[in-house]
């Protein structure tokens, strides 16, 4: 019997889903609303706030309260919120912070089931507002309330008419949802989008982010059907893991702009000072935004520019732009600013340029900017506009106009009114000049091509677009699964882990550089080879073992940088050298003893800092010093470092940051991002590195900081990129490494976490169907795409529509950016089990079915779906599946699981009652609801 349960996307879901309530509907849409602070004193902001709520019909009741009036504007007021006689949705505290924490503790009292705290003086004043923070949110989790502030300005939704705020007018409606965490920038934003025509879907002022952070809030507009694009101002990350999974989320349907304050050190004290958030690297943040597909800008006015253009235009599927202009001035400023935001100018084609001299004038320039010239009338801007717009070498399309003698600007952009849409590629426009333009701007604004006064505006704008691309494309790319032979025992956990305990033990924090090998190479990671010895004779012999030159390096469990104390001594040939450079080394360090005060106390915390050499071989440097490593960022925990290395590392700062985990696409990406990289793909007669051993090696670095917690930072400088030569192959072999571990008074509970969610080992388990075939039931990852791609061709019609509720044919079902949404996880948000077959003969793998657990936005409620392959049905199959999902649910605190079911489908309501589900009808008479409690509610 077919077992298959509909996708979390399809109509039956969508009827149901209407039907349940996000928390925050209760901030966005109250039909009751307490102003705890109402008053009727002029100026006040509890006046202002009751005085908008009642001046905005939003089609709600308004209930002021304040123990020493009975009336406020005319209206009742009430002592205290649980003398109002109806239920509260929504409750706006204007009252002095101490008095805040009673105050929400009475509505948790009272079942309200939101709040706004406009209040500030909390952590942004220092201790004591901490622990007024500490006391809401203890009483705030007696119930299920959810509360957005302190220190904010409140909420608008212009569409409903809410204006819950003390700002002095209310948004125009619209298809843009702003959030901001500075009241002051949401009422300067809000008075300039009067004169701009900017309107609004959601307007929120975030505050402190005491507990609705940008993680809820993403998550809200992402499922508002009225909200196109998501804007945002920030001055921290506040929980970088809730925001990183809510934008890699939204972003690929909606797009998401942040203009973030704090670039500079200076700005990110004052920000910090504002918010009371700890600051981290800029460089991480940038990092973090591109893995979510979060565009990054740097002004207000490319914020709401981008928010247009994205909603209007398609996204570049390169930086190749073509400028066509009737003025060559504006064309190379054009150009200048594309070129310094990133982007490119495209190459005309052979065919192109053949096209264009046809049809314009024998002085035309020639290349791009493809100058038409100053008489240019409509039909040649048409003409020239199509040949452009059909050349493969280009990306997207600008258009300058200069009025000139003559120019008809207005006719021109008549003229240009059926190009408003080039599959593919976005077409912006630059009509400069003043009221002269104005009307044929207006023209282009209505038909969808966004209008600059100035071209390097545009050419900005179009970088931003192709950035915006790049960093989705991330997303979509289906990365390759790392080579490592099972066989091999790499990763050896157990060797790292005992490590590492060892040295723990010991009291000590940083490994050895024969220790921190020792891990590398468990990851496989080549290392060079490496002797300890402690006297000359010992090094004398490891020397000769390994055969001359070699290197000799400093051994001790205190100091990392050798190169500091004159601990690294190269090219030694012989054994008197081994003595010399033994002695050399040793000297070096009592020195600095002696001398430097630093080294002085070291001496005096630990019993030696010499303990001996290390012995390595000579490896030659005909290639590329680099250096891969990772470190606290103290917002997104372990961050990712690549870039050139070597001595002059602090030099010449060539480096990316990344977030882990990373896989082969990301570990590419990472270095796309360093101008080492065009060197590595070949340069001057090199041939390339191999750059796919690179990207593996970069996945295993990656791994090893991501399971391997206790190791608080580490690096690999230099890793020595070699590339084939007719007299060697070439490699990748790490010459040095370094590891420094948390300090021993931090618990395993206090270790930092990752910003983003790695791979679930824990849900790895095998299991044997009823035939004897056994199969490993395992999380998705984003390598098996084309697996998938096999698993949906072993699908019957009738599979396919017990699962998705009608019938999609299979072109449909394997498409890159479907699959890609399928086998890309947000483990904190979702978790698909896949069961793999391996064959034993031929080491063949395939998918026998797929289970999905997906979390309700805001609640503790996941649904779940499920489908397997034809040929394993009746196997026992689909029960392990769902009763997997099931204890993953457990894992992760999901309090009940539902799923949808085709009312015809018996097999798999037989199946879910089996599992304890209570089977009920729903709304619609084709659809059950199956229903399982997981644990008891508060």
């Amino acid at each position: 019997m077919q077992k298959s349960l509909k996708p979390t996307s399809d109509r039956a879901f969508d009827i149901l889903r209407s039907e349940k309530l996000n928390p925050l509907d209760a901030i966005f849409a109250p039909k009751t609303v307490a102003v705890i602070g109402a008053s009727e004193t002029p100026g006040s902001v509890g006046r202002t706030l009751l005085w908008n709520l009642i001046t905005n019909p939003f089609g709600g009741t308004v209930f002021p309260v304040n123990p020493k009036r009975h009336s406020v504007l005319g209206i009742k007021a009430y002592p205290k919120i649980s003398d109002i006689p109806e239920a509260v949705d929504l409750a706006v505290i204007a009252t002095p912070a101490p008095t805040v924490p009673g105050i929400i503790a009475e509505c948790v009292d009272a079942g309200v089931k939101s709040a706004i705290i406009i209040s500030a003086g909390f952590k942004e004043a220092g201790a004591a507002g901490i622990a007024l923070e500490q006391e809401i949110i203890a009483q705030a989790r007696r119930g299920n309330i959810r509360i957005i502030g302190p220190n904010c300005l409140g909420v608008m939704s212009p569409l409903t008419g809410l204006n819950a705020t003390f700002a002095s007018a209310m948004a125009r409606p619209g298809n843009v949802g702003f959030i901001s965490q500075s009241g002051a920038l949401c009422t300067a934003i809000l008075d300039w989008s009067f004169q701009e025509n900017v309107g609004f879907s959601a307007f929120v002022s975030i505050g402190s982010m005491l507990d609705v952070g940008w993680g809820d809030l993403i998550y809200y507009l992402g499922d508002d059907p009225h909200t196109k694009s998501i804007v945002i101002y920030m001055e921290s990350i506040g929980d970088a893991r809730s925001f990183i999974s809510a934008a890699r989320e939204v972003a690929l349907t909606k797009p998401i702009i942040v203009i973030k304050a704090g670039r500079t050190e200076a700005a990110a004290k004052a920000a910090a000072s504002h918010t009371g958030a700890l600051a981290g690297s800029d460089a991480v943040l940038d990092a973090a935004f591109r893995r979510c597909g979060v565009l990054r800008v740097n002004s207000i006015s490319d914020l709401f520019d981008m928010a247009e253009v994205l909603a209007k235009q398609p996204r570049p599927k390169g930086p190749r732009l073509t400028i066509l202009t009737n003025a060559g001035g504006p064309g190379v400023l054009a150009t200048d600013a594309l070129i310094e935001a990133g982007g490119e100018l495209a190459a005309i084609s052979p065919e192109a340029i053949a096209s264009f001299d046809q049809i314009l004038p024998t002085h035309w320039s020639h290349n791009n900017p493809i100058d038409i010239l100053g008489d240019a009338d409509p039909q040649r801007y048409t003409q020239a506009l199509e040949i452009a717009a059909k050349d493969a070498n280009s990306d997207g399309l600008l258009v300058i106009l200069t009025p000139q003698a003559m120019t008809d600007p207005t006719q021109t952009a008549e003229q240009l009114k059926p190009y408003a849409q080039i599959p593919g590629k976005p077409i912006l426009a630059s009509w400069m000049g003043g009221a002269e333009v104005t009307a044929g701007e207006t023209i282009l604004n209505r038909q969808g091509i966004p209008t600059y006064r100035y071209p390097d505006t545009a050419t900005r704008v179009f970088s931003y677009m192709w950035q915006s691309s790049y960093n989705l494309r991330g997303i979509y790319e289906t990365p390759v699964l790392p080579t490592v032979d099972p066989q091999s025992g790499i990763p050896d956990r157990n060797l790292v882990a005992n490590i590492i305990s060892t040295a723990r033990q010991n009291g000590r924090t940083i490994l050895t550089e024969f220790e921190s090998k020792q891990i590398l190479a468990a990851y496989g990671i080549s290392v060079v080879a490496t002797c300890v010895s402690k006297s000359e004779d010992e090094a004398v012999k490891c020397a000769e073992s390994i055969g001359y030159p070699v290197v000799v390096k400093l051994y001790s469990h205190v100091i990392t940088h050798k190169t500091d104390v004159g601990g690294v001594q190269l090219n030694i040939r012989d054994a008197d050298g081994v003595r010399q450079a033994y002695r050399t080394i040793k000297s070096s360090v009592e020195e600095k003893i002696t001398k430097d005060p630093h080294y002085s106390a070291l001496s005096t915390q630990h019993s030696a800092l010499f303990l001996g050499v290390t012995v390595q071989p000579m490896v030659k440097t005909d290639g590329y010093e680099l250096i891969i490593g990772s470190s606290l960022d103290p917002q997104f925990g372990p961050v990712l470092l690549f870039g050139a290395g070597g001595q002059l590392v602090e030099v010449f700062q060539d480096r990316a940051i990344a977030l882990p985990p990373l896989n082969t696409t990301l570990a590419r990406r990472m270095m796309e991002h360093t101008k080492i990289y065009k060197a590595l793909k070949g340069v001057r007669g090199r041939q390339s590195i191999d750059m796919a051993a690179l990207e593996q090696l970069m996945v295993a670095f990656s791994q090893l900081v991501v399971e391997q917690r206790w190791i608080k930072e580490i690096d690999i400088n230099p890793l020595l990129a070699i590339p084939p030569t007719a007299l060697n192959s070439g490699g990748l072999i790490a010459l040095d490494g370094r590891i420094v571990l948390h300090p021993q008074d931090i618990t395993e509970e206090q270790l930092p976490k990752l910003a983003i969610r790695p791979y679930p080992t824990q849900y790895i388990e095998q299991w044997t169907m009823k035939n004897g075939m056994s199969v490993t039931i395992r999380p998705i990852r984003p390598e098996d795409e084309p697996l998938m791609v096999q698993f949906h061709q072993t699908l019957s019609e009738e599979s396919v529509y017990f699962r998705y509720f009608h019938l999609i044919k299979l072109s449909q079902r394997i498409t890159h950016e479907r699959l890609t949404r399928i086998c890309f996880n947000d483990y904190d948000r979702e978790m698909a089990l896949v069961a793999e077959h391996q064959d034993p003969e031929t080491g063949t793998k395939q998918i026998l079915a797929v289970g999905r657990l997906s979390k309700l936005h805001g609640t503790d409620a996941a649904e779940f779906a499920m489908l397997v392959s034809d040929r394993c049905q009746c196997q026992g199959l689909g029960t392990e599946m769902v009763r997997r999902l099931l204890q993953v649910g457990c894992q992760e605190n999901i309090g009940r699981v539902t799923a949808n079911i085709l009312t015809d489908n018996y097999g798999m309501q037989r199946v879910c009652e089996k599992l304890g589900f209570r089977i009920q009808p729903t709304s619609d008479s084709t659809v059950m609801q199956a229903e399982i409690a997981l644990r008891t509610s508060n």
